[in-house]
């Protein structure tokens, strides 16, 4: 850990791991937080499933946006500020989107807080890589997600729960009121970690200059693809999997919350694995295990979908085969990450960061919304079994590619 770098000794780790936490589980809590009350928005606002669907599609886009701006303004004017502002503007996002009269007008809504939610994920890296360095980010990172991944884990279930004591607009007041519980965390217990004296002026000449030089170097853009690719496999999951479940095997809304409960705590198990095994296995070693891990378990999907499984043992297979993809991520998310960011200097690390997690949106949201491709307009585990399979094996050549190009120049 770099002591000089920022602010934050050694003994705070565990507050520095909740701050970021909270604010990287907001992003998560505002995408799953309402994913079982589709059904209901679709009925009540009149709309396509395909419709609602857009309104993941929306926040992944805004997210996907908003950190390629953030991201240099954080380099140029420090982390703190533009944080504040965020989660100043997603609280109010999140309250008007309990007010919304269309799909359409939930759509923009969702786009605003996706801009705005990129704050958080996108600053949180750059903090991590102001402060430490190597294998310390590659632990901290795996830290990380064993608080973020909470949200996930917990939303699906808490917005199935919420349903039963009211309509689905109080997932909504409940983002705004975690979002402004964010604002105050930011506001008193996150310094400021990029000192005066590296950071860059935010110059459009100069961004783009830093921009393709972050694009032309293959130790950065092999991971971040990578990353992206992994994650648009993990978000066909997520956002095609509550329709699937509901209205192909008549799963209730409480069954889908346990089902994805335990999916995300496959993810969490993966990556404090992956944290044990820092230092005993090499980073790019973790990397190619949690993709073939993944790929093995989207073959047995497919072949599941193929068999036209069905009958009360379905959705426990289901869980089962999705719970091992979960797994599988959870040791390439923070390694690619780790490799990609810790491959730059702390000067370029907001802009690296928004550009890493911009792709990583942009793939997650575009990718996914092929699921619901099909003749009926609908996502079905056929479909989605053959968008995670694709983009699964072309996660694993990008990395198998760009880890040979990386080490070329060195042999």
């Amino acid at each position: 850990m770099r002591r000089e770098s920022g602010r934050i000794p050694r003994r705070s780790f565990a507050l520095l791991v909740l701050v970021l936490g909270t604010l990287t589980a907001t992003g998560p809590l505002a995408t799953d937080l309402y994913l079982p009350a589709f059904p209901d928005i679709a009925r009540e606002l009149d709309a396509p499933q395909a419709q609602i669907q857009l309104t993941l599609t929306a926040i992944m886009l805004g997210l996907s946006l908003g950190q390629l701006v953030i991201g240099p303004l954080s380099d140029a004017v420090g982390r703190r500020r533009p944080l504040l502002v965020g989660f100043a503007l997603f609280t109010v996002a999140s309250f008007a989107c309990a007010l919304v009269p269309s799909a359409p007008a939930l759509v923009a809504l969702r786009f605003v807080q996706g801009v705005a939610g990129a704050s958080g994920a996108v600053i949180a890296r750059a903090v991590v890589r102001d402060v430490f360095e190597g294998d310390e980010a590659a632990r901290f990172f795996s830290r990380l997600m064993l608080v973020t991944g909470l949200a996930p884990l917990l939303g699906p279930v808490l917005g199935a729960q919420l349903l039963r004591f009211g309509p689905w607009q109080v997932s909504f007041v409940l983002l705004g009121a975690v979002s402004l519980v964010s604002l105050v965390v930011v506001f008193f217990a996150l310094p400021e970690t990029l000192p005066g004296s590296v950071r860059r002026p935010f110059r459009v000449v100069s961004l783009a200059r830093t921009v393709w030089s972050l694009v032309r170097d293959v130790r950065f853009v092999g991971p971040a693809l990578t990353l992206g690719l992994a994650f648009a496999m993990m978000f066909t999951y997520v956002s095609s999997f509550s329709f699937v479940s509901q209205s192909q095997f008549g799963a209730s809304q409480q069954a889908f919350a346990l089902m994805f409960g335990i999916n995300t705590a496959g993810l969490m198990a993966g990556t404090q694995v992956n944290g044990f095994l820092i230092g005993r296995v090499d980073t790019s070693r973790r990397l190619a295990a949690g993709l073939c891990g993944a790929l093995l378990a989207v073959g047995v999907l497919g072949a599941l979908a193929l068999g036209g499984v069905s009958g009360p043992w379905a959705l426990v297979a289901l869980t089962s085969v999705f719970c091992v993809m979960m797994f599988s991520v959870g040791f390439v998310l923070p390694n690619a990450t780790t490799l990609a960011i810790s491959s730059q200097s702390p000067a370029v690390a907001g802009t690296a960061s928004a550009l890493m997690g911009s792709l990583q949106f942009a793939l997650g949201g575009g990718l996914s919304s092929l699921a619901g491709w099909t003749a009926s307009g609908e996502a079905s585990l056929a479909s989605m079994a053959v968008v995670m399979g694709s983009v699964g094996l072309l996660a694993g050549g990008v990395f198998a590619v760009s880890a040979r190009w990386a080490v070329r120049p060195a042999s």
